[in-house]
């Protein structure tokens, strides 16, 4: 099976803050990571990086074999203008923990504005696209109403439509349940299960351990800005080696 994200000896500060502290992960065609560790371990740092919203100091990251937010010149890497970097992560989905919604468009408009402005995607072909998207994550009879009509769980769901939309290589979910009451996080999770289903690439930071015990091909576990612990839910859920992970997954099971 080949390889989606490849990521190797990743460093990212923020001043005198060390978050990422030489990160290597691998994530393969067609399967779900989810990535786990207390607050502070630097997974939404990390995910931030993977689409180059977060510049690292040191290492490289790829995705589907193209550098991100490079090109290599002999050893030296050069920095894409931002146009190229844009281009890039037109490739990758980002589904944030807040769903970040266009308030003032309506649910159809916000899944079909990048199709028409990023892919150039002819109008009718982005509405027709977004439509059955939405009828994919149960929320067909919305498309003419505006976010604040809708509960978190709705409007998670369209934030999903939207990253789909531009028919991702990979789709990247930060904490997507975080956010919601915790009787609409079943509807959100639902929707991920079915795409994991589907062959869908995805790496998953999230504190559901359930999810990840069902869903999850790999498990990494994060903490301190390194990666303590990985394998599969069995291994790392089941059986953890690491005496970190051990500690944390004692106070949230």
């Amino acid at each position: 099976m080949s390889v989606m994200v490849d990521i190797r000896s990743v460093y990212k500060s923020f001043g005198s803050l060390d978050v990422l502290k030489g990160i290597d992960l691998q994530v393969r065609t067609g399967e779900v990571t989810v990535v786990l560790g207390p607050s502070g371990s630097g997974k939404s740092t990390l995910l931030r990086a993977v689409n180059h919203l977060e510049k690292v100091d040191r290492g490289e990251i790829s995705v589907d074999g193209a550098l991100m937010g490079y090109r290599r010149s002999g050893n030296k890497l050069h920095e894409l203008p931002e146009r190229e970097v844009l281009r890039q992560r037109t490739r990758i989905g980002f589904v944030f923990q807040n769903f970040n919604l266009f308030p003032h468009l309506t649910v159809l408009e916000n899944v079909t504005e990048a199709p028409v402005s990023a892919l150039k995607r002819p109008r009718k072909e982005a509405e027709e696209t977004a439509h059955r998207l939405l009828e994919r994550v149960g929320l067909g009879d919305k498309a003419g109403a505006y976010p604040r009509q809708l509960s978190g769980g709705q409007q998670q769901r369209v934030a999903i439509a939207r990253a789909l939309a531009l028919e991702p290589r990979l789709l990247l979910f930060d904490e997507p349940t975080s956010a919601l009451d915790p009787e609409l996080v079943g509807e959100v999770l639902d929707v991920i299960r079915d795409l994991a289903a589907q062959g869908t690439t995805m790496i998953v930071v999230t504190h559901e351990i359930s999810f990840a015990r069902e869903v999850a091909d790999t498990v990494v576990f994060m903490a301190d800005g390194r990666i303590v612990e990985q394998g599969t839910p069995e291994q790392v859920l089941g059986a953890p080696r690491e005496e970190r992970t051990r500690t944390f997954l004692a106070k949230v099971l």
